[in-house]
């Protein structure tokens, strides 16, 4: 699988991983990674082939309307994890107990929470990272340029103000998919 995965990724696709080396050697067994600007369906098979390229096991969540028969197979398979986002429980901490229950998990999160434009991210990997003590690595989608740039691990502090203006640096001027949206 790996293999198709190079294949497709770097090849046929023509994207390229760029920073931290310690990203595809799978040395931080347990990190929340955002990766934005979230603009397009696109995003999830680039994400997928980049991981699968360099043998990252992580996780994703999505809608539990996402994972019926025979879509919700596929994306199990694919590490993806349903959440219920009608429901009234809270969310990162249900999120942040996943950590507790393995050796190894990380779990890959859009902090814009959607597609769509916003003016800034949504604070929930934040909260989750914080809760479960885990750090943040970044990853842009940057089809400008056909690269995806990871972050080294970034432990939030207690300035979320200044842990926000560092993430939001890191993904500067980057064009997703749709770049009116980025």
């Amino acid at each position: 699988m790996q293999k198709l995965a190079k294949l497709i990724y770097f090849k046929w696709l023509g994207w390229r991983i760029v920073g931290n080396s310690d990203f595809s050697k799978n040395t931080v067994k347990k990190a929340v990674i955002i990766a934005a600007p979230h603009t397009s369906w696109h995003d999830f098979y680039i994400g997928v082939l980049m991981r699968a390229s360099v043998q990252l096991k992580s996780y994703f969540i999505g809608k539990k309307e996402l994972f019926v028969f025979p879509l919700g197979w596929f994306l199990r398979q694919l590490g993806g994890r349903p959440i219920n986002r009608q429901e009234n429980e809270n969310k990162v901490d249900a999120i942040a107990k996943l950590f507790d229950q393995a050796d190894e998990f990380r779990i890959a999160l859009a902090p814009e929470g959607t597609r769509q434009k916003v003016e800034s991210f949504r604070t929930g990997f934040y909260y989750i990272a914080k809760k479960a003590n885990v750090p943040i690595i970044m990853f842009t989608l940057d089809y400008e340029n056909k690269q995806n740039l990871v972050s080294e691990p970034f432990y939030p502090t207690h300035d979320m103000e200044a842990d926000f203006k560092y993430i939001y640096s890191f993904f500067k001027n980057v064009k997703g998919k749709i770049s009116e949206y980025s």
